[in-house]
Protein backbone atom coordinates (compact mmCIF):
# COMPACT_ATOMS: atom_id res chain seq x y z
CA UNK A 1 0.00 0.00 0.00
CA UNK A 2 1.63 3.36 -0.71
CA UNK A 3 2.93 5.38 1.77
CA UNK A 4 -0.02 8.71 2.59
CA UNK A 5 1.00 11.92 2.41
CA UNK A 6 -0.26 14.92 4.49
CA UNK A 7 -0.16 17.47 2.30
CA UNK A 8 -0.98 19.89 5.19
CA UNK A 9 1.70 18.75 7.29
CA UNK A 10 4.12 19.09 4.81
CA UNK A 11 3.23 22.81 3.87
CA UNK A 12 3.22 23.51 7.57
CA UNK A 13 6.81 22.14 7.97
CA UNK A 14 7.95 24.17 4.96
CA UNK A 15 6.04 27.42 6.44
CA UNK A 16 7.75 26.92 9.49
CA UNK A 17 10.91 26.87 8.15
CA UNK A 18 10.10 30.18 6.32
CA UNK A 19 9.14 31.38 9.70
CA UNK A 20 12.75 30.39 11.61
CA UNK A 21 14.69 31.99 8.52
CA UNK A 22 12.95 35.34 8.87
CA UNK A 23 13.32 35.25 13.00
CA UNK A 24 16.74 34.27 12.68
CA UNK A 25 18.00 36.26 9.47
CA UNK A 26 15.02 38.15 8.19
CA UNK A 27 13.05 38.42 5.19
CA UNK A 28 15.81 38.65 2.65
CA UNK A 29 17.16 35.48 3.87
CA UNK A 30 13.76 33.56 2.24
CA UNK A 31 15.38 31.62 -0.88
CA UNK A 32 14.09 28.45 -2.47
CA UNK A 33 17.48 27.36 -1.12
CA UNK A 34 17.57 28.70 2.26
CA UNK A 35 14.21 27.27 2.86
CA UNK A 36 14.58 23.89 1.54
CA UNK A 37 17.32 23.21 3.71
CA UNK A 38 15.93 24.73 7.00
CA UNK A 39 12.95 22.71 6.16
CA UNK A 40 15.40 19.56 5.71
CA UNK A 41 13.34 18.97 1.90
CA UNK A 42 14.51 19.05 -1.21
CA UNK A 43 14.22 22.61 -3.26
CA UNK A 44 11.55 20.37 -5.30
CA UNK A 45 9.51 19.66 -3.04
CA UNK A 46 9.09 23.64 -1.82
CA UNK A 47 8.58 24.37 -5.27
CA UNK A 48 5.90 21.34 -5.40
CA UNK A 49 4.03 22.92 -2.44
CA UNK A 50 4.47 26.82 -3.17
CA UNK A 51 4.68 28.48 -7.30
CA UNK A 52 5.99 31.66 -5.96
CA UNK A 53 8.17 33.11 -2.76
CA UNK A 54 5.42 35.75 -2.44
CA UNK A 55 2.65 32.37 -2.31
CA UNK A 56 5.35 30.69 0.80
CA UNK A 57 5.57 33.97 2.32
CA UNK A 58 1.50 34.84 2.51
CA UNK A 59 1.72 31.36 3.68
CA UNK A 60 4.42 31.82 6.37
CA UNK A 61 1.89 34.65 7.60
CA UNK A 62 -1.00 33.27 7.32
CA UNK A 63 0.79 30.50 9.80
CA UNK A 64 2.21 33.21 12.56
CA UNK A 65 -1.36 34.79 12.38
CA UNK A 66 -3.08 31.92 13.18
CA UNK A 67 -0.35 31.03 16.15
CA UNK A 68 -1.19 34.57 17.36
CA UNK A 69 -4.85 33.76 17.25
CA UNK A 70 -4.88 30.69 19.22
CA UNK A 71 -2.79 32.20 21.68
CA UNK A 72 -5.29 35.19 22.17
CA UNK A 73 -8.02 33.05 22.08
CA UNK A 74 -6.32 31.09 24.98
CA UNK A 75 -6.67 33.90 27.24
CA UNK A 76 -9.64 33.61 29.51
CA UNK A 77 -10.89 36.00 32.49
CA UNK A 78 -14.18 36.58 33.55
CA UNK A 79 -13.00 40.00 34.74
CA UNK A 80 -13.13 42.51 31.26
CA UNK A 81 -10.21 44.82 33.13
CA UNK A 82 -8.21 41.84 33.54
CA UNK A 83 -9.34 39.90 30.00
CA UNK A 84 -7.70 43.09 28.41
CA UNK A 85 -4.50 43.09 29.86
CA UNK A 86 -3.88 39.70 29.25
CA UNK A 87 -4.63 40.43 25.70
CA UNK A 88 -2.35 43.72 25.42
CA UNK A 89 0.72 41.70 27.27
CA UNK A 90 -0.04 38.20 24.65
CA UNK A 91 1.07 40.53 22.23
CA UNK A 92 4.19 40.83 23.62
CA UNK A 93 7.03 39.26 22.76
CA UNK A 94 7.03 38.07 26.76
CA UNK A 95 6.40 34.54 26.82
CA UNK A 96 8.79 32.27 24.88
CA UNK A 97 6.12 31.52 22.05
CA UNK A 98 5.64 35.70 21.28
CA UNK A 99 9.51 35.86 21.67
CA UNK A 100 9.73 33.55 18.77
CA UNK A 101 6.64 34.49 16.65
CA UNK A 102 7.10 38.46 17.07
CA UNK A 103 10.69 38.96 15.13
CA UNK A 104 8.29 37.44 12.35
CA UNK A 105 5.25 39.59 12.73
CA UNK A 106 7.79 42.95 13.01
CA UNK A 107 9.05 41.72 9.32
CA UNK A 108 5.90 41.22 7.83
CA UNK A 109 4.84 44.43 9.09
CA UNK A 110 7.87 46.70 7.84
CA UNK A 111 7.08 44.52 4.46
CA UNK A 112 3.18 45.43 4.35
CA UNK A 113 4.77 49.05 3.80
CA UNK A 114 5.82 48.19 0.58
CA UNK A 115 3.70 44.85 -0.29
CA UNK A 116 0.06 45.82 -0.76
CA UNK A 117 -0.96 42.09 -0.94
CA UNK A 118 0.55 41.55 2.47
CA UNK A 119 -1.08 44.64 4.12
CA UNK A 120 -4.50 43.80 2.72
CA UNK A 121 -4.91 40.93 5.75
CA UNK A 122 -3.26 43.15 8.21
CA UNK A 123 -5.65 45.80 7.34
CA UNK A 124 -9.00 43.36 7.06
CA UNK A 125 -8.76 41.68 10.33
CA UNK A 126 -7.65 45.27 12.37
CA UNK A 127 -11.24 46.41 12.14
CA UNK A 128 -12.18 42.88 13.79
CA UNK A 129 -9.60 43.66 16.11
CA UNK A 130 -10.32 47.05 17.35
CA UNK A 131 -13.68 45.82 17.65
CA UNK A 132 -13.31 42.96 19.84
CA UNK A 133 -10.91 45.00 22.65
CA UNK A 134 -13.67 48.16 22.06
CA UNK A 135 -15.89 45.60 23.28
CA UNK A 136 -13.81 44.81 26.16
CA UNK A 137 -12.84 48.71 27.03
CA UNK A 138 -16.54 48.99 27.47
CA UNK A 139 -17.04 46.31 29.76
CA UNK A 140 -14.27 47.19 31.90
CA UNK A 141 -15.91 50.78 32.28
CA UNK A 142 -13.95 52.48 29.83
CA UNK A 143 -14.17 55.54 28.17
CA UNK A 144 -17.13 56.76 25.98
CA UNK A 145 -14.89 56.42 22.31
CA UNK A 146 -13.60 52.63 23.23
CA UNK A 147 -13.04 52.47 19.64
CA UNK A 148 -10.41 54.91 19.15
CA UNK A 149 -9.46 53.47 22.43
CA UNK A 150 -8.63 50.29 21.27
CA UNK A 151 -7.29 51.83 17.94
CA UNK A 152 -4.45 53.33 20.47
CA UNK A 153 -3.42 50.72 22.40
CA UNK A 154 -3.05 48.58 19.55
CA UNK A 155 -0.96 51.34 18.08
CA UNK A 156 0.73 51.46 21.57
CA UNK A 157 1.49 48.00 21.53
CA UNK A 158 2.79 47.75 17.93
CA UNK A 159 5.65 49.78 18.87
CA UNK A 160 6.39 48.47 22.26
CA UNK A 161 6.62 45.34 20.61
CA UNK A 162 9.30 46.56 18.66
CA UNK A 163 11.22 48.42 21.52
CA UNK A 164 10.75 44.90 23.30
CA UNK A 165 12.25 42.95 20.47
CA UNK A 166 15.78 45.30 19.76
CA UNK A 167 16.00 45.92 24.08
CA UNK A 168 15.28 49.94 24.25
CA UNK A 169 12.73 48.94 26.56
CA UNK A 170 12.89 45.73 28.65
CA UNK A 171 10.12 43.01 29.37
CA UNK A 172 9.25 44.47 33.11
CA UNK A 173 9.20 48.19 32.10
CA UNK A 174 6.89 46.90 29.02
CA UNK A 175 4.54 45.47 31.55
CA UNK A 176 4.24 48.92 33.94
CA UNK A 177 3.54 50.67 30.44
CA UNK A 178 0.60 48.60 29.19
CA UNK A 179 -0.83 48.56 33.16
CA UNK A 180 -0.22 52.74 32.84
CA UNK A 181 -1.77 53.33 29.61
CA UNK A 182 -4.38 50.74 30.37
CA UNK A 183 -5.30 52.55 33.37
CA UNK A 184 -5.19 55.70 31.75
CA UNK A 185 -8.01 54.25 29.24
CA UNK A 186 -10.29 52.64 32.06
CA UNK A 187 -10.14 55.33 34.46
CA UNK A 188 -11.74 57.99 31.54
CA UNK A 189 -15.01 56.25 31.34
Amino acid sequence: MPKQVNHDERRRQIGDAVCRLIANRGLDAVSLRHVAAEAEVSMGRVQHYFASKDELLMFAFELISDRVAGRLGAVRSDDPAAHLRAILLELLPLSAEARAEAPVLAAFLAHAVVEPRLGEPLRSGSGEMVAWLAGMITAAGGSADAEQDAMALLAFVDGLMLQVLIGQVSAEVAVDLVDHQLSRVLTCG
